[in-house]
Order: structure tokens, then sequence, then C-alpha cells
């Protein structure tokens, strides 16, 4: 039995059900779980946290792990999702295993750093030998619940598709693999450090029937469901022309609404699609700072909660996003609802819920994002007495004056960042041999 109690939090924001924020109070987290809360714990270790402020961890719901090998790329520093794309696959075409390897370290242990207990990742292409496997092994390294998506693409240029046809795969060798991967690393039990979805990276990459298989497939095994949606103006021509039809209702289509089902982005919904996602519980993955860099647009996140739609935060791709702080991506997630619908759009506790609470109910887990007896012990620690935060009146509203960078960070009750530092792998080493990759993709 492994016992920890956090002591004297300056702060606690529950993310719990009556949305509790309580003050001097410790937390006992044993075996995993969080056992206990209260003043004045005692027994197993302690861990001092007076003058912080204490959260469940963070939740990322849409990732690309691979794509830390390739930021700034210069000749895609200024292009729409598309050109975007089309500059980029060429060099993801020369990845192997152990670039998809070095950079899922890398990403994983940014978004540690950023207060992130639990992410999800879509991995679409798998260039020489490269499995699903590799990330799946790097957040096994790293101690991070995991939700790894088995992506793919099946239709190359030669077929009207947008990625180039060495990067497709064969569908019916990409739904064997689907099974494979579920098979051997699904976890549907509670508390489950690793569960597999299925991921399809797009309509404009993958055929119709393709995506229907994919559906009935996860609803086979009991897995969920991920793709791209509605990310764009692009996006929108494109289901017109090819389809007929808006992006929700191609999704309606074949089956790719409910309470399995998150698609990422969904910037240009319109309101009849707001409201089907609503009703069918269809989660969605908001990626502000990705949405930024690339033109696409404010996705109409306070509608979108105004009418029930589940929502979490996604950092997306370093490709696009340049980063993976999962705070950073809640404050921007803030800011731009306020520029769109004025200053009280959006506060920063619901931002924060929305990147706790919201991203662990689009991701089917609700034995995290909240600090409740029973729940998993997933919870970030953040030192409130720095330069950031000088000068804050109000701890719980760490977005607007507090740090981006956790002090401790446990999942399922074990530490992996401590005094600010990633205790599970050698960060320095990983991120020298990321450095070599990626310079010699680029050579």
């Amino acid at each position: 039995m492994t016992e920890i109690v956090i002591k004297s939090a300056s702060l606690i924001l529950t993310m719990d059900d009556a949305a509790r924020e309580l003050v001097g109070v410790d937390i006992r987290v044993r075996d995993g779980v969080i056992a206990e809360i209260g003043a004045g714990l005692t027994g197993g270790e302690a861990i001092d946290a007076a003058g912080c402020l204490v959260t469940p961890g963070l939740v990322n719901t849409h990732h690309h792990l691979y794509q830390s090998l390739t930021r700034a790329v210069p000749q895609a520093q200024d292009a729409p999702l598309f050109g975007w794309l089309q500059t980029l696959y060429p060099i993801w075409a020369r990845f192997g295993p152990e670039e998809i390897h070095i950079s899922a370290l890398t990403g994983l242990a940014e978004l540690a750093l950023s207060g992130c207990t639990l992410t999800s990742d879509h991995l679409y292409l798998y260039p020489n030998g490269a499995r699903l496997d590799d990330t799946i092994a790097a957040a096994a390294e790293i101690g991070m619940r995991f939700h790894p998506t088995r992506g793919a693409m099946s239709i190359g240029e030669s077929d009207g598709g947008l990625p180039p046809d060495s990067l497709v795969e064969r569908e019916a060798h990409i739904l064997n693999d689907c099974i494979r991967v579920i098979d051997a690393f699904h976890d549907p039990a509670e508390g489950a450090m690793c569960r597999v979805g299925i991921a399809p990276c797009s309509p404009f990459s993958v055929s119709r029937d393709l995506m229907r298989d994919a559906a009935i497939l996860a609803r086979d095994k009991g897995v969920m469901l991920h793709t791209h949606l509605a990310e764009n103006d692009e996006d929108i021509a494109y289901s017109l022309e090819k389809f007929g039809c808006r992006p929700g209702q191609y999704a309606e289509d074949l089956g790719w609404t409910g309470d399995d089902v998150w698609h990422a982005h969904c910037v240009k919904l319109d309101r009849q699609e707001i409201d089907l996602f609503a009703k069918t519980r269809t989660g969605i993955a908001h990626c502000p700072c990705s949405n930024c860099r690339l033109g696409s647009g404010i996705a109409p996140i306070r509608a979108m909660r105004d009418a029930g739609v589940k929502i979490g935060l996604g950092v997306d791709g370093s490709a696009s996003n340049d980063s993976g702080n999962l705070v950073a991506e809640a404050r921007m997630a803030m800011l731009l609802q306020r520029v769109q619908s004025g200053a009280e759009a959006m506060s920063a506790r619901e931002a924060l819920w929305i990147a706790t609470r919201g991203g662990a109910e689009v991701l089917g887990r609700h034995d995290c994002g909240q600090i409740a007896t029973g729940k998993r012990a997933d919870i970030a620690i953040w030192d409130m007495s720095g330069v950031e935060a000088a000068g804050n009146l109000d701890m719980g509203a760490a977005l607007l004056a507090g740090p981006t960078r956790v002090r401790d960070l446990l999942v399922e009750g074990r530490p992996i960042v401590a005094d600010g530092q990633i205790t599970s792998i050698d960060l320095a080493g990983t991120l020298a041999r990321q450095r070599s990759l990626a310079a010699a993709l680029m050579a």
C-alpha cells in the first residue's frame, strides 16, 4: 500500500459536482485513489502544499504527439490548414518508429509540466514501420494516463485526397490493425492507464466506407471514436462539394454522433449542428491556439456550452500550436470567447473546468477530472508564490495570474513531476535525441 498526504493546501478547486472550493484542508491518496479529504490528516508521505493551488490534473482531448519534431517549419509557418498539411506530409513521410517514440516522449513531458495527467493522441500516419505501440510505450515510460487513437488515412492524392499516396493505407489493413491494438492495449476498467480509440483522420483523407466501418467496429469493441471535423472554411467547402452536406450531417449519416464520439476543432459548426451534438451527447475537443495559428477562426464555445455540448480542450499538434502547454490553451480559450462575445463570456474558473472535468467527460473518464473521494488521484499542485501570481487576490483565478508550469503532479497517485522537474525519464537526454532527429529530418 502506498499513501501520500497533500498537506495544508491554500486552496483546492475540486471540480466536483458541487464545485467546492476548499481552504486549508489535506488530501489523502492511497493506492492511486483519493481516499480522504479533510483537515489535519496524518500518516503516509507528506507533500507540503502551503501557498499552493491544488486542482485536478488537466485533461488534453486532442494531440498529434509526433509533431513535436516539426515545430516552426519555415515553409509552413504562414499557411492555412490544407497548404500547411501539404508542406509537412513529405517530412512526416520520413519518420520511423524512433521518431514517433521520441516525439511522443517530448510531447508528453511538455504536457506533464503544464499539469496534464490524462491525454489523448491522434496518430494517423505510420511510415517506415511505425506503429501506435511506439506512443503507448512512451506514455508508459512517462507514467501518464493515456487515450491513444488508431488514426488512419486511406485516400491519397491519386484518388483525390490530400495526403501523398506514400502515407495512406489499405482500409482492410487499417481495420485489422485497429482490432490488434484494441485487443493488445485497451483497458475498459475504472482507473485504466490506457484506453484505445478508433480515429480515421478526417473526411478529406478517408472514404465514407471506412468512416462507417470504423463506427461499427468501435461499437462492437466498446471503444470511442474520434476525428477532425468542421475545422475551417476549406473543410466546409470540401464537405459540401464531395458529400453534398455539411460536416454535422455527414457525421450523423455515418454513425459518428453519440456519447462515445468526440470531434476535434468544430470551429465552423452552425446552430443546427450544435443542437445535434448537444442532443446526441457528442463531444468536442476545442483547440484554440492551433485554430488561431492556422487562421481557422474562433469556435462558438459559448453557444456550445449554453446548448449543453460536452467540451474539452486540446493542444493539437506542435506543428500547428507550436506548444503543448494546456494552461496556455485554457487561457486562450477564455480570452477568445471574451473577444467574440464580451468580457463576461467565460470566467477563469469555467475555462479551468473545461480543462479538467470537461475533458474527462469528453473522454468518458468519469473516474478522473475532479478531486473527490473515490476518484483517481490525478492531482496538480501549483506554486502561487512566484512572480506570475504576485499580487493575485483570487488564487482560484490562476488562469488570469498564475504559473503555467506545475510544481508537483501526481498520476494514479505517483509523482511524475516533483519540484518542477520530470521524475520518470531522462528529459535532457530525450531532448538531445529529439534535436538530433529533427535536424536529420530537415537535412
